[in-house]
């Protein structure tokens, strides 16, 4: 049976124990492990990217949505079924954590900082090796991702964090009713709805943005030399600053709106629903206070 809410919580709990345990005792492996988790996020994000070339607004609206949506999500299925970190399921991990006491606030925001490191890097990484690759630097897959980037960094401040938080709402949800499933199956398709909705839903999640960003910028020069060549109007030059169409604009006010999605709207929620006398009835009954997901 599946575990009720009061047992979530718990589970959730043990799970912030073993995570920040490495965090405290293992900083280089969890480091690693998120270094892995966002390089898995932007498995996706090459993916949808790759599907989604060249699919016309005329066709359908929202088809080429609906299809980045359909490959990407296997992305969170293989970070949580590997236990790998993702920074934006551990904002909800780790404040039901502080709840319970297994963690402290400054501990909570040392774990969240050095997952944030780690997913930026595997990110950033793995999108500078398909730059690199010159795989996605045809004409329809330098359109795509230009167009891609010119939309999310072209959105004003207020705009960005809505969708962040909208992203972290859909995609958390799901994450921690994987953590209620019984079973691999039924786990499975939990993980793969989050990002499944998140992206089709056209929201914002900072570390698939990362590497939605990235690429185009690293490929800006060819993509410019392309345009100029095929005599297109002046396309719009993206940058990695704090202004319109710069990356850091886009991630800044992403990162800020995942945190509030994740923290506000899923941790605490599930938190505060769950019935005190019933989690400490469970806890007199636990031996172990330390659980994988």
């Amino acid at each position: 049976m599946p575990a009720n809410l009061d047992e979530l919580v718990v589970r959730v709990a043990d799970i912030c124990t073993y995570k920040w345990d490495m965090v405290g005792k293992r900083p280089l492996a969890f480091l690693i492990s998120s270094f892995a988790g966002g390089a898995m996020v932007v498995f996706g994000a090459t993916l949808a990217l790759s599907v989604s070339a060249g699919v016309g607004e005329n066709l359908a609206p929202g088809l080429a949505n609906l299809l980045m949506g359909l490959v990407f999500m296997f992305s969170l299925v293989i970070i949580m079924m590997s236990g790998m970190t993702l920074v934006t399921a551990d904002m909800y991990i780790g404040i039901v954590g502080v709840f319970h006491k297994r963690i402290t606030w400054g501990s909570f925001m040392w774990g969240i900082l050095l997952g944030y490191i780690g997913n930026f890097i595997g990110s950033m990484f793995f999108m500078w090796l398909i730059g690199k690759s010159g795989a996605y630097a045809a004409w329809p897959w330098m359109a795509k991702s230009h167009a891609i980037a010119v939309a999310k960094t072209g959105y004003g401040a207020i705009e960005i964090f809505v969708m962040g938080i909208v992203c972290t709402w859909m995609l958390q949800t799901a994450a921690i009713l994987f953590v209620k499933a019984e079973g691999d199956m039924a786990r499975i398709a939990m993980a793969a709805y989050g990002p499944l909705a998140f992206v089709a839903g056209m929201t914002e999640h900072c570390i698939a943005n990362i590497g939605f960003l990235a690429l185009p910028l690293f490929q800006q020069e060819a993509f410019l030399e392309a345009a100029g060549r095929m005599g297109l109007a002046a396309p719009v030059i993206l940058h990695w600053g704090f202004g319109q169409y710069g990356w850091a604009h886009n991630q800044l006010y992403t990162l800020l709106g995942n945190i509030v999605g994740g923290i506000l709207f899923v941790g605490i929620p599930f938190q505060l629903v769950s019935n005190p006398k019933r989690v400490e009835m469970i806890y007199r009954s636990k031996t172990s206070f330390m659980g994988k997901l």
